[in-house]
């Protein structure tokens, strides 16, 4: 199976043609799966995640964002001591009991654990991705690296083999290729389950010019068809290894993604069941 989804709902007016925020069930109409990036800040109450699942159909994925603190992510306040194990355990309960009913509806397809770009491949970090597991020890997750330490060929071979161990997706993360700062492409199957290919733009500048738009303007970027075709290549060469093969866009800045994605669907001649029903489009009479 292969599917295809893009970070957040709302950012993307090409799937509705109208200049405003997309709804959540007018996104579940065009895709069977979001990326919902919002719990990376705070983890939602138990109501919020009801209600999304009321404005999806059954057959709807979440791929949820770890909570920063579960990421090792610094704190907001950078004077603030760093949280005790305690606290952390607390914090993955918390986060864990948010996940219910999506776990009881098969409605989570993995919690996404993206790490800081210091988080390097070290004894202490690999110790900590169990603990991860541990913590979170019947969910499906998948961890993305931006460090490049991680993708030493011998380290890599070593992490491949861990990560099968804990059952958990290794995220092949397209992105700006620059002299530090950024990781390779790197599909590995580490998990049966999934494959998750994540597709954050090309943007060099962007991408090299850190700053108080950074974040804006890092994913300022259209993949071209010949782009695409790569990447639908790269998808058609793994899919008879795993159960799913998913792919996020994540190229948000210029409200690409959903082009890109819808374009990557056509290439790919993937159409996919059970999406929401889609509202009557306007006719243009003029």
């Amino acid at each position: 199976m292969i599917t295809i989804g893009l970070t957040t709902w709302t950012d993307h007016p090409a799937l509705i043609k109208e200049p405003r925020d997309v709804l959540l069930d007018e996104y579940a109409a065009r895709f069977p799966t979001v990326e919902v990036d919002s719990a990376f800040y705070g983890i939602p109450k138990a109501s919020t995640v009801h209600q999304w699942q009321a404005l999806v159909p059954a057959q709807f994925q979440f791929i949820i964002k770890a909570h920063r603190e579960m990421t090792l992510h610094p704190a907001v306040d950078r004077q603030a001591a760093p949280i005790s194990d305690e606290a952390r355990r607390q914090i993955f309960q918390t986060y864990l009991e948010m996940l219910q009913p999506l776990i009881a509806a098969n409605q989570l397809k993995t919690v996404l654990f993206q790490f800081p770009p210091y988080f390097q491949a070290n004894t202490e970090n690999f110790t900590y991705l169990r603990r991860v597991r541990a913590l979170l020890p019947a969910v499906p997750i998948a961890v993305e690296f931006r460090n490049a330490t991680w993708f030493d060929p011998i380290i890599l071979q070593s992490l491949t083999g861990y990560l099968k161990e804990l059952k958990m997706t290794l995220v092949a993360a397209d992105e700006a290729q620059t002299a530090a700062g950024s990781v390779p492409f790197q599909l590995a199957v580490t998990n049966p389950d999934l494959v998750m290919l994540r597709l954050h733009g090309r943007n060099m500048t962007g991408w090299n010019q850190p700053g108080k738009e950074w974040r804006k303007k890092r994913t300022l970027y259209r993949y071209s068809d010949e782009e695409l075709t790569q990447f639908s290549q790269v998808i058609d060469g793994v899919k008879s290894q795993v159960r799913e093969v998913c792919v996020i866009f994540n190229n948000n800045s210029g409200k690409d993604a959903a082009p890109n994605a819808l374009r990557l669907q056509e290439m790919l001649h993937v159409s996919f069941a059970g999406l929401a029903k889609r509202p009557p489009e306007q006719m243009d009479l003029f």
